[in-house]
């Protein structure tokens, strides 16, 4: 049981460090590509390439009972999370963003004990807590003391990630987590090809390709291959338990927003970081109970 969770937190990891460079990403394509073609062309490529996995791969449909979950899977984390991020980042910093997502992590494990029947000790919910209000404290910072209008766009990208979240790993407990991202993107083909073909730029040629290079990021990794590995590990670490593994995404797209947007980074950011990581070791080892 233990190496499983273990497992669980390792493939968790690696969907965190893919998407951390989302909002990175996002900040560079917003200037040159509105952000409902950038949410519409992600999910429509992320759709076309699961097209071709599926088709590859023979898989059939997934059962009927299934389908109304993943569609609203797909209408949160295909199109809630992107519009409402997308938005954002025409307004804040891509660091800005990263730090007010990383309540995401107790919102996650919020909803993951309300709907999975998951039953974590106080020790772990005190640690979600004292990880979530360093985070807090650090867009609180960032702001000048005030809540930007940007904020009220990321809490929605926060509520709907996490309850996409949530159904997605409760539908990884009965097939593989990647045929769920995969029949989610396929789901949102009927919307997201016409909504993308509508609201694509004029000029295809005006826009540098650094913009399309993190088009095709968001679209490939970020919308799909990231969701391989993070379903898998809700579905085998717990929700509740794996979900604190994304408190470290924050400081992943802080690093990567420094590296790809010359956002600059200070000490203090990385002082939180330690802190941080010391708070998702003690949820590792806080007792979660299943129900």
């Amino acid at each position: 049981m233990r190496s499983r969770e273990t497992l669980g937190l390792l493939l968790g990891f690696v969907g965190v460090v893919i998407f951390g460079a989302t909002l990175p990403m996002t900040r560079i394509a917003v200037p040159f590509l509105d952000p409902v073609f950038l949410s519409a062309g992600r999910a429509a490529v992320a759709g076309l390439v699961a097209v071709a996995v599926l088709a590859a791969l023979r898989r059939r449909p997934p059962p009927i009972a299934a389908v109304p979950r993943i569609a609203l899977a797909s209408l949160l984390l295909v199109g809630g999370f992107p519009v409402f991020s997308g938005f954002a980042m025409q307004t804040v910093p891509a660091s800005h963003g990263a730090v007010v997502i990383g309540i995401m992590p107790l919102a996650t494990a919020v909803l993951g004990a309300l709907l999975l029947r998951e039953r974590p000790s106080p020790a772990f919910w005190l640690a979600a807590v004292i990880g979530s209000a360093i985070i807090v404290v650090f867009s609180l910072r960032d702001g000048g003391g005030r809540i930007q209008p940007g904020d009220l766009l990321l809490v929605g990208a926060i509520a709907s990630a996490s309850l996409g979240y949530v159904l997605s790993a409760d539908l990884s407990r009965s097939m593989p987590g990647w045929e769920v991202i995969s029949w989610a993107v396929v789901i949102a083909l009927p919307v997201s090809i016409p909504l993308a073909w509508a609201t694509a730029p004029a000029d295809v040629a005006a826009v540098p390709a650094a913009a399309w290079a993190a088009f095709a990021y968001l679209g490939v990794m970020s919308q799909y291959l990231g969701f391989f590995a993070w379903n898998a590990g809700l579905a085998m670490g717990g929700v509740s338990r794996v979900s604190q593994v994304q408190l470290l995404q924050t400081f992943v797209t802080f690093g990567i927003a420094a590296l790809v947007s010359g956002e600059r980074v200070d000490m203090w950011t990385w002082l939180a970081a330690v802190a941080v990581c010391a708070v998702v070791l003690v949820g590792r080892s806080a007792r979660i109970r299943k129900q």
